[in-house]
């Protein structure tokens, strides 16, 4: 089955009102359009958010593609998506725009100054396929790159992956 059928599935399922919650076939179709993309893209232009990303999925999704994955990252200031009501979603949806990437991952604020941050995956649709919250760095008080990796485990765990 390809996910378009599976969000068809569930779209009717919840017009008819009998949609039971996520399915267990609904989040392998997620885990295998991660697993199985070899060219992702990272929606920043921030060196130490692309250092961090990229070595955790290098390790966790390369183990069997013997280095046949490319991780990149936008050459653009994302900083404009700070403008907008959910920054990180307009950051991964800049990097679906201007990339070829088979799933983008996009970091950054979720909502208003003081919300926190919000990582998300993104296929090459923009549709988010998993993600993860962390309150704002001033309750949490950890260095970026801890954050970010804390992020995208979680992100990854959440879909049984790792």
């Amino acid at each position: 089955m390809k996910i378009e059928d599976s969000i068809k599935r569930a779209y009717e399922e919840s017009c008819h009102g009998n949609r039971m919650g996520d399915k267990k076939e609904e989040v392998e179709l997620i885990r295998q359009t991660i697993l199985n993309a070899k060219n992702i893209v990272i929606a920043t232009n921030n060196p130490k958010k692309f250092k961090v990303v990229k070595d955790i999925l290098l390790e966790i999704l390369d183990k069997e593609k013997n280095n046949n994955i490319s991780v990149s990252k936008i050459d653009l200031h994302t900083e404009v998506s700070d403008l907008t009501r959910m920054p990180v979603l307009n950051k991964g949806l800049i990097a679906v725009d201007i990339s070829n990437a088979d799933i983008v991952i996009a970091r950054g604020r979720l909502g208003v100054p003081g919300s926190g941050s919000m990582l998300l995956i993104m296929d090459n649709k923009g549709r988010i396929l998993t993600g993860s919250l962390s309150p704002p760095s001033v309750i949490h008080k950890r260095n970026i790159e801890d954050t970010v990796k804390s992020e995208l485990i979680d992100a990854l765990k959440r879909i049984g992956i790792r």
